[in-house]
């Protein structure tokens, strides 16, 4: 949602010359957030587009209805938010059958332990560091220090596979800082790739250095 819509075909192209390793697509359907962004035909557009993985977030009340309309693609990642309160079962098998990566969602507020239920049904969780909904919003005061007290308690409960993914306001320097408390997967918009004033030539080198010190 941060790139370049009018060229966003030449964008994602740009994004994979310089080394990002998959595309976070932000799907709202504006009654799980007040906002509308891409759906189910601009994901079949960009799986035309490039064979990088998409990493697909759904921020709606209704996953299966996005899910009708669109093929999911070996090593996708799609993930949806654990504030849904049901059950995952079903839509994790299907994701796991599709070759996919399943993941859940945990909103600013939401405290890890919400994941208890699901347990065994997701292979992502992705930490959202400001309220969801429009890019270039606020990162959440003392947001950060989730990251270690989420990869502890994954790790306690013997999930030491499970990735950690982190989203909203990923700077460079906060990225690095979250590296080191095990998040291994960083959403680069507006304050981490798509900086104002720079080029993306520029800032993904910059901030895969960081994450990878």
């Amino acid at each position: 949602m941060c790139s370049d819509l009018m060229n966003f075909g030449a964008d994602i192209d740009t994004l994979k010359r310089y080394g990002v390793d998959m595309l976070h697509v932000d799907v709202m359907d504006a009654h799980f957030v007040p906002n509308l962004t891409f759906g189910p035909d601009f994901i079949k557009a960009m799986h035309a587009r490039t064979d990088l993985p998409l990493d697909i977030h759904l921020m709606v009340t209704d996953p299966e209805l996005i899910m009708e309309r669109f093929e999911l693609r070996s090593g996708d990642i799609l993930s949806v938010h654990v504030e849904l309160n049901r059950s995952f079962t079903e839509l994790s098998a299907r994701v796991h059958d599709a070759g996919c990566r399943f993941g859940l969602v945990v909103n600013p507020d939401t405290p890890v332990e919400s994941l208890e239920p699901h347990i065994g049904l997701f292979d992502t969780v992705t930490l959202m560091l400001v309220y969801p909904g429009y890019a270039g919003a606020k990162l959440v005061d003392g947001i950060l220090d989730k990251v270690r007290v989420m990869r502890e308690w994954l790790d306690s409960k013997g999930l030491q596979d499970v990735m950690i993914s982190v989203d909203g306001s990923v700077s460079a320097e906060r990225a690095e800082l979250m590296a080191g408390m095990g998040a291994q997967i960083f959403v680069g918009g507006t304050a981490g790739i798509y900086r104002k004033g720079m080029e993306l030539k520029d800032t993904i080198p910059a901030f895969r250095q960081a994450i990878s010190k």
